[in-house]
């Protein structure tokens, strides 16, 4: 049976391998969209246009505006004289804010008296907003903070400190490439595995295996192993990148990482040759392999928190390998957590694997008598 098996496997290694359009599908797309999302897809704002209109123009308000101005996270796009200025530039998205500086600022900062400041945000993207909003009031902060102590004044009684554990610089870069560690997996894994019957069909070597001595179960795990084995590898690959090229931490055990990446590939696999033995064409194998892509990303939590989502959507994540698999990543990548935490990522991984690999064997049976 072993022999039959392998014999199996290095056909489809070689039916992958040889063709120059698969290989291309394993190294290129997958390092493309690593990079594109390691250096694109962050949260994580740099120059951010802004004006500031000062009506003060004492030493305090310079003060203020050298804060910004020495700041990595602004640049300033415009010098405004006039009030009337300031809509046509945050309409025109010439700036995303407009900082405000009345003509009382320093004589009644000088006086002790609260101050106010003005700040103007463009916010049709309101997750930028917010980000620029954060930003200056970091600066703002540091300002009070340095004319309290300049002045001998105290600080407000209640002060908040800030610390992030696991992500100390909050760069929203660790938070994405351990999740496109398992997204990127998942999509190769799945675009092998759902056209390796199809293939088969449109080529009419189907029949083929209907006349051999194989049976159902050595016609699955011939089909299932390759892209497995391809799994794995594409995830080291990914995994290395991350590490070695974006620095991204990798604080757990790499023994438990690639259990999970196991149990999480079985699931892949499963669902994959579930989707082969349905389709009947290798186009129509893509497209349920991108069925299947769309929701699972959607529903892992990836971009959005799933406590967020309605109950009802909340109910059909807890079949998504997906999800069980982003924390499994970012538990280890981040935090360093040991196995027996993860227990509860990695037995519903395991349960989808079962299931998905015996209705695929069900559906093999199925098509081969």
């Amino acid at each position: 049976m072993l022999g039959r098996i392998l014999a199996l496997m290095k056909k489809e290694f070689l039916a992958v391998l040889k063709d120059t359009r698969s290989r291309v599908l394993l190294v290129v797309p997958p390092m493309i969209q690593l990079l594109v999302f390691g250096y694109a897809a962050t949260y994580d704002l740099k120059q951010v246009p802004y004006a500031i209109y000062n009506e003060d123009r004492g030493s305090l308000s310079r003060e203020l505006e050298a804060d910004f101005r020495g700041s990595a996270y602004f640049r300033e796009a415009v010098r405004i004289t006039s009030s009337d200025q300031i809509a046509p530039l945050v309409d025109a998205r010439d700036v995303l804010l407009v900082i405000h500086i009345g003509p009382r600022f320093g004589r009644d900062l000088a006086s002790g008296k609260t101050v106010p400041l003005q700040l103007i945000v463009d916010g049709r993207n309101s997750n930028t907003a917010l980000i620029a909003v954060g930003y200056v009031r970091q600066i703002v902060s540091r300002f009070n903070d340095a004319w309290s102590d300049a002045h001998g004044l105290p600080r407000a009684p209640a002060r908040l400190e800030t610390r992030a554990w696991f992500n100390p610089n909050l760069e929203s870069r660790w938070f994405f490439l351990p999740g496109i560690v398992g997204i990127l997996t998942l999509l190769i894994t799945m675009l092998l595995t759902g056209l390796t019957v199809a293939r088969e069909r449109e080529q009419g070597t189907f029949d083929q295996l209907l006349v051999t001595p194989l049976r159902p179960f050595e016609v699955l795990a011939g089909k299932a192993l390759p892209g497995f084995i391809i799994g794995m590898i594409e995830a080291t690959v990914i995994a290395s990148v991350a590490v070695l090229w974006f620095h991204i931490p990798l604080l757990g055990s790499i023994g438990t990482l690639y259990l999970g990446l196991a149990l999480f590939l079985m699931s892949a696999v499963g669902m994959g040759l579930m989707i082969s033995a349905l389709a009947a064409t290798q186009q129509q194998g893509l497209l349920g392999a991108f069925l299947f892509m769309v929701p699972a990303v959607i529903l892992s939590g990836f971009a959005t928190p799933i406590a967020n989502m309605p109950a009802a959507v909340r109910l059909l994540t807890y079949i998504d390998p997906l999800r069980y698999f982003l924390v499994v990543l970012r538990k280890l990548f981040l935090e360093g957590v040991p196995a027996s935490i993860l227990v509860h990522q990695l037995w519903p991984m395991a349960l989808i694997g079962a299931v998905s690999l015996s209705l695929a064997a069900w559906l093999f049976r199925a098509r081969m008598y």
